[in-house]
C-alpha cells in the first residue's frame, strides 16, 4: 500500500508541476487558481553571476535601459512534452499544447530604482487545440508584468488575468511565463566583449529544489544588440523527494535535465527579440521501501520572436 500510495501521489504531484510549468519543472506557484482579476506578485529565485572569460577587448558594463513609454511588441511560444511510466505499465502522455502569445511590453517613465518595473499587455493567443484555444481567446487583454533588474536579471512576476478568463486559460498563460523567466540572460556585473563566458545560478523549485547553473557566451554584439548562446544544466539538492501533503517521499536515483539554446537582446527593450531556448532530460523515482520506480522524461521550449 505505501508504494502504490507514494507512486501515486508522485504521478498526481507531477501532473501538477506539469500543469504549472509544463515540463515538470520550473513550476509556477498555483497563484491564480481561483476566478480572479487581482494582480499577484510571485518572486523570481535570485540570480548570481560569476565571469569565466572576460572577452575580447573593447570591454563594457553590459545593462539594459529601455526607453521609457515606448511600446515593444514580442511574440512568445511554449511547449513542453511530459512522458511518464510507473514499472512495466503503459507510458502516460501529459504533455501541454504549446502557446503562442503576442505581447506588448513597456516600461513606464518616472521610475527612479536601479530595478525598473515592466508591463505587459497579453495580446492574441493561440494554440493548437480548439478547447484551450478557445479559452485563450478569453483571456486576450490579461495584464502581466516584471521587475527587472539593469543586468535582465528578473526578480518578480506579476499576473492579473482578464474578468472572462477560464482556469485552463490561466494555467496555460502562468505555465508560460515561468518558462520564460526562467530562461532569461542575466549579465554580471563587470566589463565584458565579445567571446565573454559567465554562469548564471540559480535555485528553481519543483518539489524537489534544484541548482540551476547556466552558462553564457557573448557570441555577437553590434551595439545595443546582443547574441548570446546559453547551456542550461539542473541538479538537485537532495536524493529524496519529499512529496507534499505529507503523502510519503520517493528516492530520486536519477535526474538530468540539460539544454543550450541562443537568445537575442536588444538593451534598449525589455524583452528578448529572437531565439529558441530547449531544455529536457530524464528523471526516475523509486519508493524507498520497494523496487518500485516512476520514470519521466520531459522537454520544454521557449522561443521568442517579432510578431
Amino acid at each position: 500500500m505505501a508504494v502504490r500510495t507514494a507512486l501515486v501521489a508522485a504521478t498526481l504531484t507531477v501532473v501538477a508541476f506539469v500543469s504549472a510549468c509544463g515540463s515538470g519543472e520550473d513550476p509556477a506557484p498555483a497563484v491564480i487558481a481561483q476566478s480572479t482579476t487581482k494582480e499577484t506578485t510571485v518572486p523570481v529565485s535570485a540570480i548570481t553571476t560569476s565571469v569565466l572569460d572576460a572577452g575580447a577587448e573593447p570591454r563594457q558594463k553590459v545593462t539594459f535601459h529601455p526607453r521609457p513609454d515606448a511600446d515593444q511588441h514580442a511574440r512568445l511560444v511554449t511547449s513542453s512534452t511530459v512522458y511518464q511510466q510507473i514499472d512495466a505499465q503503459p507510458q502516460q502522455d501529459f504533455s501541454t499544447p504549446a502557446v503562442t502569445t503576442d505581447l506588448t511590453a513597456r516600461v513606464p517613465g518616472g521610475q527612479t530604482d536601479p530595478a525598473f518595473s515592466v508591463d505587459l499587455t497579453l495580446g492574441e493567443m493561440t494554440a493548437p487545440d480548439p478547447r484551450l484555444e478557445d479559452a485563450l481567446r478569453a483571456s486576450e487583454g490579461s495584464k502581466a508584468g516584471l521587475t527587472m533588474q539593469p543586468s535582465g536579471a528578473i526578480t518578480a512576476l506579476r499576473l492579473t488575468p482578464a474578468p472572462d478568463s477560464r482556469d485552463i486559460a490561466r494555467s496555460a498563460i502562468e505555465q508560460a511565463f515561468y518558462q520564460a523567466v526562467y530562461r532569461t540572460v542575466a549579465f554580471p556585473d563587470a566589463e565584458i566583449g565579445v567571446g565573454a563566458v559567465w554562469t548564471m545560478q540559480q535555485q528553481v523549485m519543483s518539489g524537489i529544489a534544484l541548482n540551476q547553473t547556466t552558462t553564457a557566451t557573448l557570441r555577437e554584439r553590434v551595439g545595443d544588440r546582443l547574441t548570446v548562446d546559453l547551456s542550461v544544466n539542473q541538479t538537485p539538492n537532495s536524493t529524496v523527494w519529499d512529496l507534499p501533503g505529507e503523502a510519503g517521499a520517493l528516492n530520486v536515483d536519477t535526474y538530468s535535465m540539460a539544454g543550450t539554446g541562443t537568445l537575442v537582446l536588444d538593451l534598449g527593450v525589455p524583452l528578448p527579440v529572437d531565439g529558441t531556448v530547449t531544455v529536457g532530460g530524464e528523471q526516475t523515482y523509486s519508493d524507498p521501501n520497494s523496487s518500485t520506480r516512476l520514470r519521466q522524461s520531459t522537454t520544454s521550449t521557449v522561443t521568442w520572436s517579432a510578431p
